[in-house]
């Protein structure tokens, strides 16, 4: 874990892990800083034991709705087809690239990686912040 990503997570409320964990330990660093949720990533093989992962979570925050998910297939599928409802925020991964766009009244967020940015080595990559207030959603994308 670069030493920049835990600084700057340092005083958060929740971490959500949108996936490609790849080792245990990397969440127990993050839960020392807030509480941890993970998707389910296709590079987390043996996570699917841990409490704090799940192929998707929905989470009520501020008055939204949010949800957590490895790949989203949109806009081939509606994102109501991933959670079993519609929902206000999706963060998701998988393609380490960040993005922040709005689709239908939903916000997107892929906070990218900041470990494989654009699924690049040894290169310093993303961190993204969901900051939810009065009932509103605003992302942010942060240059490692």
């Amino acid at each position: 874990m670069p030493p920049r990503v835990l600084k700057l997570l340092d005083g958060v409320d929740l971490i959500l892990h949108a996936g490609d964990v790849y080792a245990p330990q990397v969440l127990d660093e993050l839960e020392q800083l807030a509480p941890v949720l993970a998707a389910l990533g296709n590079g987390d093989l043996g996570l699917e034991q841990d409490r704090r992962v799940q192929r998707t979570h929905i989470l009520s925050l501020g008055g939204l709705t949010i949800g957590l998910v490895h790949g989203l297939a949109y806009p081939f599928r509606p994102i109501s087809f991933t959670f079993g409802r519609e929902v206000d925020v999706v963060v998701f991964g998988d393609t380490h690239v960040a993005t922040i766009e709005r689709a239908n009244g939903t916000l997107l967020v892929n906070p990218g990686s900041p470990t494989l940015p654009n699924n690049l080595v040894g290169v310093l990559g993303t961190v993204g912040f969901l900051e939810i207030s009065d009932g509103q959603a605003q992302a942010k994308i942060v240059q490692l």
